[in-house]
Parts: structure tokens; sequence; C-alpha cells
């Protein structure tokens, strides 16, 4: 199975990301993705075993519970063939961080203005000072 049928699956990039930042129970990751997209404990095994077959996760035993961690070199593989399209979108993602930085600039700039004619010196004329 190609990494992008995989990674297709809304349900299975959700189990991705519940499991990102380490390991975590096939209980506790069932009980989400059942809440969250209405589907059956079966159901949620399947994904788990697509995931695990196609290697995107590990699983070990740890007693009666089965932690599910991410295994990062199919995502690394699956990066590496977008390398091949990201000329279509980089430049927009740059832009895009440009213009926010520039808002960003803005606020602050403005923020200072605001606490600057909150000063009481802010409000005296240049004769005052």
């Amino acid at each position: 199975m190609h990494a992008l049928d995989v990674l297709g699956d809304p349900v299975r990039r959700r189990i991705l990301e519940l499991i990102a930042d380490g390991e975590a129970p096939a209980g506790d990751v069932g009980r989400v993705i059942q809440a969250e997209f209405g589907i059956s404990q079966p159901a949620v095994s399947q994904h788990l075993r697509v995931l695990r077959e196609s290697g995107f996760v590990t699983v070990r035993p740890d007693g009666a519970r089965r932690l599910y961690a991410v295994d990062p070199e199919p995502l690394a593989q699956a990066d590496a063939w977008f390398d091949t399209f990201r000329r279509f979108w980089q430049p927009k993602l740059d832009a895009l961080g440009t213009e926010l930085a520039r808002g960003r600039l803005a606020q602050r700039k403005a923020a200072v203005g605001e606490r600057g004619r909150d000063h009481p010196s802010a409000t005296l004329t240049p004769k005052e000072h």
C-alpha cells in the first residue's frame, strides 16, 4: 500500500496525530477515535492494523496492553515523495509567513503606541514637559 493510500484516510491520520508525541495504549487511542468518528472498536483495530502492516506505527506489548508509537521512516519516505511538488506551494507559504510576520509587527507597534498614549507625559504639550 502506498504511503498516500494510508495517509489519505482521516481516521488513520488522526491516529498518527494521537501518538505523534509518544506511545499510547490501543485502548486510549480507540476511545478517542470512537468518540470523534463514531466507529466501532473493531473498525479502530482495523485502522491500527493497516498502520502497523504498512510500517507507520510500531506496537509493543506492555502486560495486557498494546502500546502504539509512530515509526518516522514511512513518513520520511512520504515527505521525500512530496519534494517534487513543494515548488508549487512553498513560495506561497513563504509569502504567507512574511505577511503574518508583518501583521505581528504592526500589532506590536500599535500596542506600544497605545501604551505611550496612556502614559501621563503623553498628554502634556511640549511646553509642559
